[in-house]
């Protein structure tokens, strides 16, 4: 399940309650080695030809009374040039350095070692909403 952050929260209410138009963002996922957060404190993988991947989404569906959208092509990250640490969190940010979080989610820790690629596979990140 994914966790809205501190500023799509502000976002959305801004713009559904308040009428404050909100551009849409360039979309780019990140590898953690901890827990972002709702305020994006976490720890993201630096180095080793690390570098955020865009992210497509596909429109999205409502399943008892659930609306969740999918990632709809693959995502390759470069291959580590260094070991990377064990990821455990993804977070989806506003562009490929600095920007904004978005949303964040645990994923099964995996640890990334030098030559290691992480590669996600269509429909395999879901963002939710209840």
């Amino acid at each position: 399940m994914s966790k809205a952050s501190e500023w799509l929260g502000v976002a959305v209410l801004n713009h559904f309650f308040r009428g404050i138009t909100v551009a849409p963002p360039a979309r780019f996922i990140g590898l953690f080695l901890s827990d972002p957060t709702n305020a994006n404190v976490g720890l993201e993988i630096q180095g080793g030809s690390y570098v955020r991947q865009a992210i497509t989404f596909a429109e999205p569906v409502v399943v008892n009374g659930v609306s969740s959208i999918r990632n709809s092509i693959e995502i390759r990250f470069p291959t580590a040039t260094s070991d990377w640490g064990t990821v455990t969190h993804i977070g989806i940010f506003t562009a490929t350095t600095g920007g904004n979080l978005l949303t964040h989610a645990a994923i099964t820790p995996r640890e990334f070692k030098l030559g290691d690629e992480a590669v996600f596979s269509p429909n395999s990140v879901t963002i939710s909403l209840d």
